[in-house]
């Protein structure tokens, strides 16, 4: 294998981008701030997909698909929409090219002009809800639960792969409905779905909160989010929750017959993960030597390397192998075979390490002579013998099962421990400075204290978390009263 990867204690962005290259996840395109999502990269994408869609639509939600381009003239229908999000559109204002007369090359026919200048979506609500006027006329209509999987484009100056580009991939959901309760149900609903994805699947514990009104999305009444802790200290949002209220319906005139023969504008919620999720997947776990993928993300579950000398030595290693590999499969664990013989064991080892495959199972010859078999742990290192009967199969499976919760426990205990309740902005300043983390402190409620200490300090309030008491206490800047905590952290 190359060189040892940058150690994060010493360059973490380093460490980050030349992990997610060397581990073959995405590289950097000729378009610049977009990214290449390499087929290992995707693998995982797709096991985020496959998940989140179930999910989904165990919900309730439906798929469909909208187009890539919006007309100018939609955007600005929504004010505080266009507000957000213009200065990161990408606008297309001619349909055609022709070769230049001087044979310099090709340039844009002018004569090409569109009428309506499109903007390539940088989300959908504008689009969707121009549909959903035609689509809904009565209660009966409602409620109505879509989810479309597409990319958009948000044309960013500083970018990270999969963290910030300009072409990303996502989600995004848009739901209609009767009442106000049903759409700050569904968009609570959706934020828990998140969350439990991010947990139960990631094995990364999120944080469940309310943004404040200066970090909600343009045109929301209120963003719900999930926001994790990475392993420099710094906050990443991991999922966002919308309840619209009629915002959308209003500026779409997008109403419904009720009951009882009135016209009402229906509420709407919007919501979003994207392949930033990929960004915390590997900012949660992964270490100095590569990648530390939760068993349940993770494309190869078990790679088993055959260690031999003789071409009849990986014969019989192999009879044995991929009976193994057969029994597992059947189980549902994915299992690779690496019988490759242009590249030696150890070799094959840290190439696995670096991918992040849970699990490594070793055979020699003397293994198969003693009926036994190495396996090695990616999140611990450890390596056990155990004997390659008929419980072989159960026991890599409930090794699996123990390491999606302890790579979970590890970044809980993690987070817990970069937790601070602090009653000072000086402590606070320290802590951002020295160690980073979630910062549980005292706020205002005014957009003034809260900028002034983004300005002063890069620290933003990530959420108002809906979990810990209330208690009042005094605002850290300000010194006004304040009834909760808040949490501060520096972030993606």
């Amino acid at each position: 294998m190359s060189k040892a990867l940058p150690k994060r204690n010493e360059d973490y962005s380093a460490w980050y981008n030349e992990l997610v290259k060397r581990a073959e996840l995405a590289e950097p395109s000729e378009v610049r701030g977009c990214m290449v999502i390499k087929p290992y990269g995707y693998a995982i994408w797709e096991k985020m997909q496959t998940q989140l869609d179930k999910m989904f639509k165990a919900t309730g939600h439906s798929n469909a698909y909208f187009p890539l381009f919006i007309p100018k003239s939609y955007l600005s229908k929504e004010a505080d929409h266009v507000e957000g999000f213009a200065k990161e559109c990408a606008v297309v204002t001619h349909h055609r090219l022709k070769n230049a007369e001087d044979g310099s090359g090709v340039i844009v026919d002018p004569e090409a002009k569109l009428e309506e200048e499109l903007i390539v979506r940088p989300t959908s609500e504008t689009v969707i809800w121009n549909s959903y006027r035609n689509w809904i006329q009565s209660y009966r209509d409602l409620p109505l639960l879509i989810n479309q999987w597409a990319n958009v484009v948000r044309w960013e100056l500083r970018t990270r792969l999969f963290l910030r580009t300009a072409e990303f991939l996502w989600q995004e959901g848009h739901t209609a409905h009767a009442t106000k309760e049903e759409a700050i149900e569904e968009t609570i609903r959706m934020m828990n779905v998140y969350a439990e994805f991010a947990e139960e699947h990631m094995a990364v514990p999120v944080v469940k909160g309310i943004k404040t009104e200066s970090e909600r999305f343009a045109g929301a009444v209120d963003t719900y989010c999930i926001e994790a802790l990475m392993q420099d200290g710094k906050a990443l949002q991991t999922g966002t929750s919308h309840f619209l209220g009629q915002n959308f319906a209003k500026a779409f005139d997008v109403k419904f017959a009720t009951k009882e023969g009135g016209l009402e504008h229906v509420w709407g919620t919007s919501w979003g993960v994207s392949t930033r999720l990929m960004g915390a997947l590997i900012m949660a776990h992964s270490d100095d030597l590569g990648l530390v993928l939760p068993p349940k993300l993770a494309p190869i579950q078990l790679v088993i390397v055959p260690i031999f000398r003789k071409q009849e030595e990986l014969e019989a290693i192999s009879e044995k192998a991929l009976l193994i590999k057969e029994q597992l499969e059947e189980l549902g664990v994915s299992v690779k075979y690496d019988d490759r013989d242009t590249h030696k064991p150890g070799w094959k080892f840290a190439e696995y390490e670096l991918k992040g495959v849970p699990l490594r199972l070793a055979m020699g010859p003397r293994d198969l002579e003693n009926g036994t078999v190495e396996i090695a742990r990616r999140d611990t290192l450890e390596k056990q013998s155990y004997s390659a009967d008929e419980r072989l199969p159960l026991t890599i499976k409930n090794l699996l099962k123990e390491m999606q919760q302890t790579i979970y426990d590890k970044a809980f205990q993690f987070r817990k421990e970069k937790t601070y309740k602090v009653d000072s902005y000086e402590e606070m300043k320290q802590i951002l400075e020295e160690k980073g983390g979630f910062i549980l402190a005292h706020w205002d409620g005014t957009a003034e204290t809260e900028t002034r200490i983004k300005d002063e300090t890069k620290a933003t309030i990530r959420c108002i978390p809906f979990q810990g008491e209330k208690e009042d206490g005094q605002c850290i800047y300000s010194g006004k009263p304040s009834s909760q905590r808040v949490i501060f952290a520096k972030a993606y």
